[in-house]
């Protein structure tokens, strides 16, 4: 028993983590023999993004969002079916970064692929892209406002 204790390599172990921070990686495994180790590490993206999120997030300013986007969106029939659901539960960030330019506005053309937007669901920032290429005749959403699954965020014609 005691030489199944010291089939665990703690140096490898430490080789492992160590490989991750070097690398960036999330995790890595190896198996030699009967042995397998797996390390692994959470991440954490730009943990300041969120605070502005209270400051920005009256009531007030996804109801003037909305009203602001329901001229472009009047025909309620058509739009939907070019409308892009949300993927998942989470809030929406329009830009990359807190003060930098939005991935797209109405009119902007874009690619299949193309990044439209980021949702941040626990913790971890997911870009949203374009399923289709087209151009933007409305959005749905504002910055740092909460969405729910299938909920229609931009409109590609």
């Amino acid at each position: 028993m005691a030489s199944r204790n010291t089939g665990i390599d703690k140096v490898m172990i430490r080789d492992l983590a160590e490989i991750l921070n070097e690398t960036d990686l999330t995790d890595i495994e190896i198996e030699q023999g009967d042995l397998r180790i797996r390390v692994s590490r959470q991440v954490t993206v730009q943990a300041a993004a969120p605070q502005p999120i209270y400051a920005q997030a009256p009531a007030a300013a996804p109801v003037a969002a909305t009203t602001a986007a329901a001229p472009v969106a009047a025909p309620a029939g058509d739009p939907s079916k070019n409308a892009i659901p949300s993927p998942m539960v989470g809030t929406v960030y329009m830009a990359p970064a807190p003060g930098a330019r939005d991935f797209i506005e109405v009119g902007t053309q874009v690619k299949e692929g193309q990044t439209l937007l980021i949702i941040e669901a626990m913790k971890t920032m997911n870009q949203i892209p374009s399923p289709r290429a087209g151009t933007v005749t409305a959005i749905l959403v504002s910055d740092s406002q909460p969405v729910e699954y299938g909920e229609l965020l931009v409109v590609i014609e």
